[in-house]
């Protein structure tokens, strides 16, 4: 029986957070070194040479306030829409018209949503900050 933690996925991702919540590229990247050099660095090597690879894809994520960030720094919530539209549209099978299948959708999404992966407050952040960024582009819809 070892000593080490139940959780080791847990004990990395606490180890890789500070990369992702640095407050700048540059901040980043010190932490990702600190993260190559020290004990997981050793013990899971790939980690950090993964980071390292795709850093280019890393630091425009660096571009968002931390308002923003936190709300999309996973792509957990994207992955469980993605499959329960997935799921919807493969148990009904085909569609005798392409409206059908966006009724469909439509209803799906208007379901899923209504069951709130972050808290309000953490969305309503991200959302000002978004507007602020792309007010050109942004619209809130109002019921």
């Amino acid at each position: 029986m070892t000593n080490g933690p139940k959780n080791p996925g847990r004990s990395v991702a606490a180890a890789l957070r500070p990369i992702y919540a640095a407050p700048s590229t540059e901040g980043a990247e010190a932490d990702l070194a600190a993260f190559a050099e020290g004990p997981w660095g050793a013990k899971c090597p790939t980690i950090a040479q993964s980071w390292q690879r795709a850093w280019s894809h890393v630091i425009p994520f660096f571009a968002f306030p931390p308002a923003v960030r936190r709300v999309i720094y996973t792509t957990n919530a994207i992955e469980s829409l993605h499959m329960q539209l997935r799921k919807i549209i493969k148990t009904r099978g085909h569609f005798p018209s392409d409206e059908a299948a966006t009724k469909l959708l439509w209803l799906a999404l208007s379901n899923v949503l209504g069951n709130k992966v972050r808290s309000t407050r953490e969305w309503r952040e991200a959302t000002n900050q978004f507007a602020v960024m792309y007010g050109d582009r942004f619209t809130k819809v109002t019921a």
